[in-house]
């Protein structure tokens, strides 16, 4: 565990300035641990065996990588407009585009006419696709059980909890 006291980030009479704050701040803690989690996933999801075999082999030689899951995390279930996909994963609609490029060609999504406007496409998952999003599901149940194994449950709570309402929160504010 990170010491965060304030004593820590102040410097030491006798040495130059203290830098460990920039391999300690909340943000980069967040993110290693959105990457290992994320990882966890992806791996989870490589050994299911409800995955496809060519999806499984995807993601175990790290071709399906922590982008993808944007389109998992992020499709609804009734399908979206490409620009809405990448507003919701906070992505260029050219690089949702690319990976949706991609999700098609490994037959997890398709693209369909609108039904409520005929020059608009839809993406939506495939039957493979869904099988995907249910490994998915699985993957990260399981990784969140390990993180509370990990950290404790009453940890695994609080952070939960923080992490809720700082994403909630304002950030402009």
């Amino acid at each position: 565990m990170s010491d965060f006291s304030p004593a820590a980030a102040s410097p030491a009479p006798s040495q130059g300035p203290d830098e460990r704050w920039r391999q300690t701040h909340l943000g980069r803690l967040m993110g290693s641990a959105l990457r290992r989690f994320d990882a966890r996933v992806l791996q989870l999801m490589a050994r299911n065996v409800e995955v496809p075999l060519a999806l499984s082999n995807l993601a175990a030689r790290d071709q399906v990588t922590a982008a993808h899951v944007h389109i998992t995390r992020h499709l609804a279930l009734s399908g979206d407009r490409l620009t809405d996909l990448a507003q919701r994963a906070g992505m260029t609609k050219q690089a949702m585009a690319h990976l949706v490029d991609q999700c098609e060609a490994w037959g997890l999504v398709t693209r369909a006419a609108d039904p409520l406007d005929a020059r608009a496409r839809r993406v939506c998952f495939t039957p493979t696709g869904l099988a995907w999003l249910q490994a998915f599901r699985d993957a990260v149940a399981q990784a969140e059980a390990e993180f509370r194994a990990e950290v404790g449950h009453d940890v695994a709570t609080v952070v939960a909890i923080g992490l809720e309402a700082y994403a909630g929160g304002d950030a402009g504010a």
